[in-house]
Order: C-alpha cells, then sequence, then structure tokens
C-alpha cells in the first residue's frame, strides 16, 4: 500500500531516552532498626526487609537486584528461571520481561531468587488478566501481551505521566498506518544501555528491537511497565499525531505535521549542543 510516509532514514520519532534505568544496581529499602552501640567491632548492619523493583527496570535489573540483596554470586537469579515455574503467557516464550511486575516485595527468611521472581510474575498476572487490563486490551483488538508491550514501550518514553496516553496514541497511530515505530528506547534495549544519543548507525543494527526497520511491536516487553502506562496502553489519549520528542525537560511536544516535527527535533538538538558544550566549559 502507497503511504505519504517519509523515507524511514530521515524519520526520526524520538531524540529522547527515558532515564528510568540509570539507577545502578538494586534498589533496597529497608527496616530502620535501633541498635544499641555496645561493641563498634561486632556491630552488624540490619539485612533488608523488602525489595523494592522500580517502574521501568528491564529484567537484566532486576535479576542484579535480586542477587545482590540476597547476597549471591552474580547471575544467581537469572539462572534460577527454569526452575521458578513461572507463569508466562504462550507469547513470552520462556521470557519473564515486562512480567516483573514493579512493586515492594518482602524479604522473609527462606526468600530465594525463584520465590521472589514467582511473586513478581504472580503479582503481574494479577494485575493483567482482570478489569480493566484483560477487557482494555480486548476493546482495542489485542492481547494481554500486546497490551504489556505497549506499555512497556510508553513507560520507557513518556517524560512525564501526562504524556503517557499521548505516546500510547502515537503507537497505535503508527501501526494503524503500517508506519514502523521507530522509538529509540527499543534501540536501547537492543543494545543494553540508555541514552538520548541514537545515532543514525545504531539504527540500522540487526535485531527483533530495531523499530526502525523493522515493523509492528517488538517480540517482547522492553521494560516493566507500571500501573499509569498501562491504563495509557489500553485507554491511549484521544489524537492524531504521529511525531514526538522531548524538547527540554518538561516540554515534550506531540504533531502530525512532519515538518513540525522536523523543527521540533533541530530545537532538540540545538538544546543537546547548549548543554554538551555548557558541560565542556564547565569542566
Amino acid at each position: 500500500m502507497q503511504m505519504n510516509t517519509p523515507p524511514r532514514s530521515t524519520i526520526r520519532l524520538t531524540r529522547r531516552g527515558r532515564f528510568a534505568l540509570v539507577l545502578a544496581g538494586a534498589v533496597v529499602a529497608g527496616t530502620a532498626v535501633a541498635v544499641p552501640l555496645l561493641m563498634l567491632d561486632h556491630q552488624e548492619q540490619a539485612k533488608p526487609t523488602t525489595l523494592v523493583i522500580p517502574e521501568g527496570w528491564r529484567a537484566g535489573q532486576i535479576y542484579e537486584a535480586v542477587d545482590k540483596v540476597l547476597e549471591l554470586p552474580s547471575g544467581t537469579a537469572k539462572k534460577s528461571l527454569e526452575r521458578a515455574g513461572l507463569r508466562l503467557p504462550n507469547d513470552a516464550e520462556g521470557n519473564p520481561e515486562g512480567y516483573l511486575f514493579p512493586a515492594t516485595y518482602p524479604l522473609g527468611a527462606k526468600a530465594t531468587p525463584e520465590s521472589l521472581l514467582k511473586a513478581m510474575v504472580d503479582t503481574a498476572n494479577a494485575k493483567f488478566h482482570k478489569a480493566p487490563i484483560a477487557a482494555g486490551a480486548q476493546r482495542n483488538a489485542m492481547n494481554v501481551y500486546q497490551a504489556v508491550t505497549i506499555a512497556s514501550l510508553v513507560q520507557a518514553e513518556a517524560a512525564t505521566k501526562a504524556d503517557m496516553g499521548k505516546v500510547a496514541r502515537v503507537v497505535f497511530n503508527r501501526l494503524e498506518r503500517g508506519m514502523p515505530l521507530q522509538m529509540d528506547s527499543t534501540i536501547n534495549y537492543a543494545l543494553n544501555r540508555s541514552t538520548l544519543r541514537t545515532t543514525e548507525a545504531d539504527t540500522r543494527i540487526d535485531s527483533p528491537y530495531n523499530s526502525y526497520q523493522r515493523m509492528g511491536l517488538p517480540p517482547t516487553p522492553i521494560d516493566s511497565p507500571g500501573e499509569d502506562a498501562l491504563r495509557a496502553a489500553i485507554s491511549p489519549t484521544p489524537g492524531d499525531w504521529l511525531y514526538f520528542v522531548t524538547v527540554k525537560p518538561g516540554d515534550t511536544r506531540f504533531t502530525a505535521d512532519y515538518a513540525e516535527h522536523e523543527r521540533n527535533v533541530a530545537e532538540f538538538n540545538r538544546n543537546q549542543q547548549t548543554a554538551q558544550t555548557a558541560s565542556v566549559s564547565a569542566g
């Protein structure tokens, strides 16, 4: 079908990457305990009692957090997947990405990687397969797994909660028009990074997550979306937008006009150059 769409090499849907993934390692919340300082040489730090999984974390980050909080060798949690007996949809093909639900999980004395990962997936299933998520997915002619995948894109791309519904609408509009999604967040996922700078070379990588070259949704979610992103995915804001770019913090611009989008991207690039120059000067 002939489409009035600019060449892929010139279209830039986003020039941003959400810094939801910049937290390194685990975010662990512990219970405050008052310990008498009787013998400083033998004082022990209280162990954490909960594990907090933030919205937008990738599975790899979650595995690292589990290993850290349980004081296990790196890679232990990931290796435990086969033994965990996770109840994942068939579409996931054993990959729990998107189904390790962001929440606070208690750490009992018998906590294991398997028990924590199972709790995350069970929590996700309880959220995803009840109204309104399941009903919303059906209303939009998609299955729950597809809805979670869209929510993960929304989680990664939206600068604010207020933008989530608009980002979801851009995804739907592009899918309906047979346009590639061209989202930098999928490139970042493929390259296991988080950055604002996506080069033309990056958009030519050979990956099923390269949404510049491949049509449709990525094969799996790209992070663990929270409830706000899920709601946006099943109830996107009405609009005709096809492009968006966060020109500067707090200023994300959505448009259906490619020429206007190009101007917005040019402003984004100028702001990035100014910030880079200022950083170099300060250094």
